[in-house]
């Protein structure tokens, strides 16, 4: 069980910075599709809100990665 909870645990930067390219190709797709369906301004909000979105997850989990390594015991 340890083995197949090993591959859904993030533990470096690099695994960070994959995700985070991951994440941000779904969102900028996300966020064409809301400009597509809502024109105008609201729909370059909802793109605008996908991609930050993104950004916070990524800044959250680079700091999870940080405190890991200062204070986490493995």
């Amino acid at each position: 069980m340890k083995k197949i909870a090993r591959l859904f645990t993030i533990k470096t930067k690099l695994e960070v910075f994959l995700i985070t390219y991951a994440l941000g190709l779904g969102a900028a797709e996300r966020g064409k599709d809301y400009m597509v369906q809502y024109p105008g301004n609201v729909g370059k909000m909802f793109f605008v809100l996908c991609t930050v979105a993104v950004f916070i997850a990524a800044s959250k989990m680079l700091e999870a990665i940080d405190l890991h390594k200062a204070f986490g015991v493995d």
